[in-house]
Formats: structure tokens, sequence, C-alpha cells
């Protein structure tokens, strides 16, 4: 029997049909413009929950987010990097560099997802998936004072400055309804990665909670365009012509070198 999850997945049947799925839904009649309202994540397997790598790091030891953030903010030499006392703005940096946090990796882009679904060359006997949030709606959702940061700013998507401004820290948006939240802002444009990334983020109410569970209760946000094992090839040759590589979205040698490894390794 299909799961709660599973009941809202498509397998694609080609590169064609992957793009088309991608798009769907992005007319925006009142504008007369395609304009997506859909965040995207790409995963190489489409079993894959959307956990997050405190959840993955640290389980269910909820107060130990707290500790991991004050020590990072305690010994980071922000050699290159200007920042504020933002509690926000650490948060992110923390994310960036590969600090366990409550943040998910999004992206506007579908093909940078596309990238994330087919970039592991030895998960390619698994079929991927490419999370499609309706990250609009879900805003929506949110109880006040972060929607009305929303409306004044006529928004789709929190910034850090919106958060800023309605909540000193993460855990008072923990506080501000006893049901699961979501919330989806745009980073700063700390460094190239993350503007040729074109980077989102989400977060929820609660370091260990899951987003599948609440996504599986709101059922009409998401879509889950399944990648089989057989089209990766394609759609990674396909992508690579695209120049959606390593190079471009890690600029610098890690990625240019990640980018030459994978470009290079023979089909088995």
């Amino acid at each position: 029997m299909a799961t709660s999850i599973e009941k809202n997945d498509v397998v694609i049947q080609s590169w064609a049909e992957l793009c088309e799925r991608v798009y769907e839904g992005s007319w925006q009649e009142d504008i007369l413009r395609f304009r997506s309202n859909y965040a995207f994540r790409g995963l190489s397997d489409k079993a894959y929950r959307l956990v997050t790598s405190f959840e993955r790091n640290c389980g269910d030891r909820a107060g130990l987010e707290y500790h991991l953030l004050r020590n990072f903010r305690k010994y980071a030499r922000l050699d290159d990097v200007e920042i504020s006392d933002s509690h926000w703005r650490w948060m992110t940096l923390a994310q960036h560099h590969g600090l366990p946090t409550r943040l998910l990796d999004w992206t506007y882009s579908p093909f940078v997802a596309m990238h994330y679904a087919t970039n592991q060359t030895d998960r390619y006997d698994a079929d991927g998936v490419i999370w499609k949030v309706d990250f609009v709606e879900a805003n929506r959702l949110l109880p006040d004072p972060l929607k009305s940061q929303l409306s004044a700013a006529n928004a789709h998507a929190l910034t850090i400055g919106m958060l800023e401004r309605a909540l000193p820290d993460v855990r008072c948006f923990d506080t501000l309804s006893a049901e699961p939240m979501v919330a989806f802002f745009e980073p700063p444009s700390i460094d190239a990665r993350i503007v040729n990334q074109f980077a989102l983020f989400s977060f929820m109410s609660g370091p260990n909670r899951s987003l599948d569970n609440w996504l599986a209760i709101h059922s009409g946000l998401f879509r889950r365009i399944i990648i089989p094992k057989e089209l990766k090839w394609e759609i990674r040759d396909k992508l690579d012509q695209a120049n959606i590589t390593e190079r471009m979205l890690f600029p610098g040698l890690d990625g240019l070198a990640s980018w030459l490894k994978r470009h290079y390794q023979p089909r088995s």
C-alpha cells in the first residue's frame, strides 16, 4: 500500500517529461509570466527522507543545538566573512560550512535539484527523486509575526532581515505555536556557492522535527518526481552539457576536481 508521501509520486519516463514536470504549475495568470512557487531538493535515492544534518548527527537530543551554535560562534575565525551578531546569520553560516543545524537545503532551480539527484554515480542502482514543495503556500501558514513580515514586503519567501525583525532567534520561533511549523527563507549571498546554487533554506519548529511528517499532513503542497535509475546517465550527461556541474555549483579547485572525477568516470 502506498504511503501518504508516495501517493504524490510522479514517475517520469524521459528527459522531456522531467523538464515538463518540474515547471508544471509555474504559469502565473495575474502577471502573465512563468514564475514557479516551488522549492526543489534533489536526492540520489528516493528512499532518502528529508532529514536535517542535526537530526542525522544528534538524533533526538534537541538541547545540543544550542551548544553546537554557541561553540561555532565562539571558535569561528572570520577572516574572509563579515557577520553581525545575528543568531540567524550565524546559523546560516554554520549550515553553509557543514555544522549540523535544523536548516535544510533547497533551491529555486529545478536543474540544480536534478544535479543532486544524479551526481552520485555510486547510487545509480537506485531511483532518484526531486522533492517539489510550494514554499509560498507553506509560508502563508506561518503565524504572526512572520506572516506580517511577508505581507509588509509583499514577498513570498522570508529573508534574514525579516527573520531578524520578527524574532531574535530560532528558539523564539519554536514558541509561536504548539503545532509543527515550517518556514522557507533566502540566505544572504555569503559566497558564490550560495549564489550559483540559487539557494533556499527551510527550518521547522524544533530542531529534530521531520519535514516528511509535516508534508504528509499537508499533501497538497508537494510532489515527488521520481527519476528511474535507467534514466540517470542520460540526465547526467545532458546536465553536464548544460554546464550544471560541480565546477559551477562549487566554484574553486574542489568543485573543479569533483566535476572532472565524475565526468571522466567510465560507465560500467
